[in-house]
C-alpha cells in the first residue's frame, strides 16, 4: 500500500510539474549574431 501512495504522489508531482511549466510559456526564442564555427581552425 506504501507503493501505491507513493506513486500517486510521485505521478501528482509530476503532473504539477508539467502543469507549471506549461503555464508558464515557452521561452523567446532569439539567435545569437554570431554564426556557429563549423571548422576547426587551422594551427599556426
Amino acid at each position: 500500500m506504501r507503493a501505491l501512495t507513493a506513486a500517486a504522489a510521485g505521478l501528482a508531482a509530476a503532473l504539477a510539474l508539467v502543469l507549471t511549466l506549461t503555464a508558464t510559456g515557452a521561452p523567446s526564442g532569439t539567435t545569437s549574431p554570431k554564426p556557429l564555427l563549423t571548422t576547426v581552425p587551422k594551427h599556426p
